[in-house]
């Protein structure tokens, strides 16, 4: 897998973490040791540590590592890492696109498309889900067949706040925990899940993409998800953010409602990702 800029060149990132997570999970014995990572008692106990005061010392250094530019967010004095990691954004620093039919980027970060079929896998999180199996609800899986997925994963260098698409309101809150199995749970024909992350998802009414499903997934270990849980809701206003750990946001579209950006669709195709900015155009409506 690839990430691509916009203008069609090759971005170039740290893959350490990506190829060490794909180490663990293609073991029993890694899985073991994640198990233990994902304990209650051991994620508490880091989530502990990013939000104490004794974190602040390796914030220079991630900032350093990952080429991060801070005259992009507001200034202020970090208590901790955690306190660094949920930064704000300055105001202005991402536009919002004045026309309502286009389709912005919900968030810093590197999105995927896929259509949605009757056998379509969607990769999140070094995770396999068919639709069904991620919502948990084959019903509402069937609303949005012929429609769009669209997969926005953040990393850790990215800016993890996420906001609204569009104007609208907030239909259901449905809140899916995650589980972490050592070995496979599900011997079946399809693939085989060894973990599933936690999951929120939002059925959001949008006044320009009809009834869209807005999901967060949270991270494998210390991850939180915050939601500020709005009825009503303008474009361009945040909608929450993700505590320490590498995040993602899922939208589902209906059919017949988008057409997603040329570059994006082919990147798809070769299992590739394409960087976007929070307000960025990744599709318009049809």
């Amino acid at each position: 897998m690839a990430i691509f800029l916009r203008n069609g060149q090759k971005a170039i990132y740290d893959e350490t973490q990506d190829k060490q997570l794909k180490k663990l999970y293609g073991h029993i014995a890694g899985r073991a040791i994640l198990k233990v990572m994902t304990l209650p008692v051991i994620t508490n106990i880091g989530g502990a540590y990013m939000n104490s005061p004794l974190s602040k010392a390796s914030i220079k250094k991630f900032i350093k590592k990952n080429n991060i530019d801070m005259t992009e967010y507001e200034e202020k004095s970090y208590r901790s890492y955690n306190d660094f990691f949920t930064r704000a954004i300055k105001e202005g620093a991402r536009p919002i696109p004045e026309d309502p039919k286009v389709l912005m980027a919900p968030c810093d970060s590197k999105v995927s498309y896929y259509k949605i079929e009757d056998d379509t896998k969607i990769t999140i999180k070094h995770t396999v889900y068919k639709l069904e199996d991620l919502l948990k609800s084959p019903r509402l899986a069937d609303e949005y067949k012929g429609g769009t997925c669209l997969v926005f994963r953040l990393t850790v260098d990215d800016y993890h706040h996420y906001h609204y698409f569009d104007n609208g309101t907030s239909e259901k809150e449905v809140i899916i925990p995650g589980i972490f199995h050592t070995v496979n749970p599900i011997a079946n024909d399809y693939y085989p899940i060894y973990k599933t992350n936690t999951r929120h998802y939002t059925m959001i009414h949008s006044e320009n993409f009809d009834d869209v499903v807005y999901m967060e997934v949270g991270a494998l270990m210390v991850g939180k998800i915050v939601n500020a849980n709005k009825k009503e809701f303008k474009r361009g206003e945040e909608k929450g953010y993700f505590e320490f750990g590498g995040s993602t946001v899922v939208l589902l579209f209906k059919k017949d409602i988008l057409n997603v950006d040329e570059d994006i669709i082919q990147h798809s195709k070769n299992h590739d990702e394409v960087k976007v900015k929070l307000g960025e155009r990744v599709a318009i409506h049809l």
